[in-house]
């Protein structure tokens, strides 16, 4: 799937099958849904898993917990706004 349909997606009601979890849950943020989309990578502990979780407590505000899955994600939290930071993370998994 490419960028631009990903964006198109979220106007439907349902997250096209074919995402995988951490897009799913970026699909679900951009909906304004953070917590399916906080739920659904909750459990997970793998980098993409983790960067989504990191930006997901950023986006909340806590600066700490959102530092703790950085770091479990081998990132540092970026001086990106959160929108753009949206967009790279997507980019970067799609």
């Amino acid at each position: 799937m490419e960028y631009n349909d990903f964006v198109t997606s979220i106007k439907d009601n349902e997250p096209p099958a074919s995402l995988s979890i951490c897009l799913k849950a970026l699909w679900y943020d951009a909906k304004g849904d953070w917590h399916t989309a906080h739920n659904s990578v909750d459990s997970l502990d793998d980098a993409d898993a983790c960067w989504v979780h990191a930006y997901l407590h950023r986006k909340e505000g806590d600066i700490g917990n959102a530092d703790y899955w950085y770091r479990k994600a081998g990132k540092t939290r970026p001086t990106l706004s959160l929108q753009d930071e949206w967009q790279a993370i997507t980019k970067a998994l799609l």
